[in-house]
């Protein structure tokens, strides 16, 4: 794809599949470096092949839309690519409001695997983590599945603000602000475990309340004038009367035998700022001490800032000049 920039100009750059579309399944896998010398160098060599190792699943059936995005973390951004960090990228900074905390966790490497077949998924991360051998280490692995009508497990449907058309690339790819690291994307990751009994112990009026939404048919609700916001209206960021969007992939995962439950939650954003206000305006409240009351219902166990280059990007980290 070709990413847009603000008002006519354009990013003559191939993006990562960031607009790949909603699946029914998909990988979420957070790796960490080992610190031995030849570590970098097989990453390296793996990351700057991830496309060819994609098609070579995704042939099993084209119709299933496998496709992988790579993220880089900051800590490892310089030994991995050897060039300039991103201009905003930092590790996740913990959010400490009165009653929740926004937890950072480890994190050096992102893939975000999606396809309507698991199988596939599996396949792809099986030949990647096989490609890494002992230069990774497994942080976090969460395997995430669509739920009825791209609800959550809260029986919310999820994502319903996230761009479309040409406001896609407008709101999630980085154009000439900085244009060294230009078509490439900053993702926030955070896993959310749900206390399901808890929440299901709230009338469907209450639970409309926090989230801002009807819950059958999905239709936005006024938040009250004064005193606590909704989800909805905490999670939007407007500045100077400007909206900014993020792209949310976000999917549902658990499983009844362990009764464990939640959401992982993935944002796509040209801008890290507008993620961070997201979260500082949910986890501290707006105002200050009026926190999200999904929180009382969501509990953060991971946390994690990455930057997902441009595929150009990626495929020349296998060129001497790009190490």
């Amino acid at each position: 794809m070709t990413a847009a920039g603000s008002g006519s100009r354009r990013v003559p750059i191939e993006a990562q599949r960031i607009d790949a579309p909603l699946t029914g399944s998909a990988v979420f896998l957070t790796l960490t470096l080992d610190k031995g010398t030849d570590a970098a160098a097989t990453v390296r060599d793996v990351l700057s092949s991830v496309g060819e190792t994609v098609k070579n699943v995704a042939f099993r059936d084209l119709d299933a839309a496998l496709a992988c995005t790579v993220g880089i973390g900051a800590d490892v951004w310089p030994v991995l690519t050897g060039r300039p960090l991103p201009a905003e990228l930092h590790p996740f900074t913990p959010i400490v409001g009165a009653h929740h905390t926004a937890v950072a966790t480890p994190g050096d490497l992102l893939l975000h695997i999606r396809s309507e077949r698991y199988d596939l998924c599996f396949e792809l991360e099986r030949q990647l983590l096989d490609q890494f051998g002992d230069a990774v280490e497994v942080a976090d692995e969460t395997i995430g599945f669509r739920y009825f009508d791209m609800r959550d497990l809260l029986g919310f449907v999820d994502g319903t603000a996230n761009p479309v058309g040409q406001a896609l690339p407008l709101a999630t790819l980085v154009d000439d602000e900085d244009p060294a690291h230009s078509g490439g994307s900053y993702v926030v990751v955070q896993k959310y475990v749900h206390p399901i009994a808890a929440w299901q112990a709230l009338t469907t009026e209450q639970q409309e309340a926090i989230i801002g939404r009807s819950k059958a048919d999905n239709i936005e609700l006024d938040d009250a004038e004064t005193g606590q916001k909704s989800h909805k209206t905490l999670a939007t960021i407007e500045v100077g009367g400007q909206e900014h969007d993020i792209l949310r992939d976000n999917m549902p995962f658990g499983s009844p035998g362990t009764a464990q439950f939640g959401t992982y939650f993935i944002g796509y954003t040209r801008h890290l700022w507008v993620i961070e206000k997201m979260l500082q305006r949910m986890f501290i409240g707006e105002p200050v001490g009026l926190h999200d009351r999904l929180l009382d219902f969501s509990v953060p166990v991971t946390g994690a800032a990455f930057f997902a280059p441009s595929a150009s990007f990626l495929e020349s980290l296998g060129d001497d000049a790009g190490t």
